[in-house]
């Protein structure tokens, strides 16, 4: 899988993830094959974009979420009551608010505006392929 997601070509990421998702079917990973197979596409898409390897690493993996989501574990573990959404949004914001003193630039962040002008281009691109639908 590492070697897939660190693939320079799109094709070549894609044949080497199928023939992962093969493998786990015949060693009797059906779901873990089937998961793979549903967001295969998705996946890809750091690669399509063509974002800078540094950058791709960067949004490839969920560790800054994860580091966010146990921020707000921390300062929210101690509410024993929770009364409604709008405690839960405030709680949320204060985990937020308190996570942000730890908040790095990820590697990569300088490639940011080539990533930007990616994305602009495909949404122009499936604009205008949805006007000629």
């Amino acid at each position: 899988m590492r070697d897939a997601y660190r693939s320079a070509s799109v094709d070549v990421a894609r044949r080497r993830l199928r023939a992962l998702a093969s493998w786990l079917e015949r060693n009797g990973e059906a779901t873990a094959a089937g998961s793979l197979r549903e967001a295969l596409e998705e996946t890809l898409t750091v690669i399509k974009l063509g974002v800078s390897a540094t950058l791709r690493r960067s949004l490839s993996t969920t560790n800054s979420v994860e580091n966010l989501i146990s921020s707000i574990r921390k300062v929210t573990r101690n509410v024993k009551r929770w009364r409604g959404a709008d405690m839960a949004r405030r709680w949320t914001a204060l985990g937020i608010h308190h996570a942000e003193r730890n908040f790095r630039r990820f590697r990569g962040f300088d490639a940011l505006p080539a990533l930007v002008a990616a994305l602009k281009k495909l949404q122009s691109t499936v604009d205008a392929e949805q006007e000629a639908a």
